[in-house]
């Protein structure tokens, strides 16, 4: 059943949406986010035993980016990836950019500190958290081109094709799209403690400065003449599609797709910078309550010695 040795099928029919949803349960992916989500609600079940909370909406962002792994990894979604270039687009997409931004807002490197006991356990995940290894591979020197090279130098040399070869590979290079942005939006959302905590502006700019390359990349698939990736050059005769059409539509959705992210992340950097502010607000009245204002009080001597030496 495979086609041009990539894994593919044959006889899969045209692609439909109920299609395409079918379950299919991708042992790798499925066994993985299982025991995701149940690692997940065992540190909440650890946290809520002892009396403390957990919001609520945390819980449900990761969740819901558990499930859209799922969705794309363990239904017909899956198949039609190996000889569609759209819906691999599609997947890529999914778990590059929209999977990881939800798993970070449930906040999971916080949880696993609450939740692990005092001692050594939690003393070696913030020795992880603070090791030159992870600062290295989560700065914006060492994220951005990573993030841009998933794209054009996967796509545009003969790894992509090597990769399609087999399921294994294909499975591999999901997982590695999934880690590649978890390591990219990781300091841009914040939530979780790391070894590099950048600006609210810095991390904006971080994002702006990666979202681009997803568009130009979307760009140049639908402007190719030809096909440009070898292994969706010729899809099956029973699929029905040209695979020209099928790669300007797989460059759509790069293009398209990469302003959802974008959107996401921004109204959760709004969020929270707006809280860092309530917060530093509320530290500074505490601050003057407790001492009778006198950082006010000598910002208004410091006025009235300027205004004694000019008379």
């Amino acid at each position: 059943m495979d086609h041009g040795g990539h894994g593919g099928h044959l006889d899969l029919p045209p692609f439909t949406l109920g299609r395409g949803l079918e379950w299919t349960g991708e042992p790798v992916f499925l066994i993985g986010s299982l025991a995701a989500l149940a690692l997940y609600g065992y540190g909440v079940f650890r946290l809520r035993r002892r009396g403390d909370d957990w919001p609520i909406g945390r819980t449900v962002a990761f969740a819901v980016g558990v499930l859209t792994i799922v969705l794309v990894m363990c239904t017909g979604l899956n198949d039609y990836g190996m000889v569609m270039f759209s819906v691999h687009m599609v997947q890529h997409m999914v778990i590059s950019m929209l999977s990881p931004i939800l798993l970070l807002l449930g906040a999971p490197v916080t949880l696993l500190l609450r939740a692990l006991p005092t001692g050594r356990p939690r003393s070696a995940v913030v020795s992880v958290l603070h090791s030159r290894y992870l600062m290295v591979i989560t700065h914006p020197v060492f994220t951005i081109p990573l993030f841009i090279a998933s794209l054009y130098a996967l796509y545009f040399t003969p790894l992509f094709d090597t990769l399609m070869e087999s399921r294994a590979g294909h499975v591999g290079m999901m997982i590695h799209f999934l880690a590649v942005g978890l390591v990219f939006f990781w300091p841009i959302m914040g939530v979780d403690p790391g070894p590099n905590r950048p600006t609210h502006v810095m991390r904006m700019l971080t994002l702006f400065a990666g979202m681009p390359f997803h568009a130009f990349f979307g760009i140049a698939l639908m402007m190719g003449s030809e096909p440009m990736v070898d292994v969706y050059s010729n899809p099956p005769a029973s699929l029905g599609i040209d695979a020209l059409d099928d790669q300007q539509a797989a460059g759509g959705i790069a293009w398209a797709f990469s302003e959802i992210p974008s959107v996401l992340v921004l109204i959760a950097l709004v969020y929270q910078w707006y809280n860092s502010e309530q917060r530093r607000a509320k530290r500074s009245d505490r601050t003057a309550d407790r001492d009778g204002d006198q950082e006010l009080a000598a910002y208004n001597a410091y006025l009235a010695s300027l205004q004694a030496r000019e008379q």
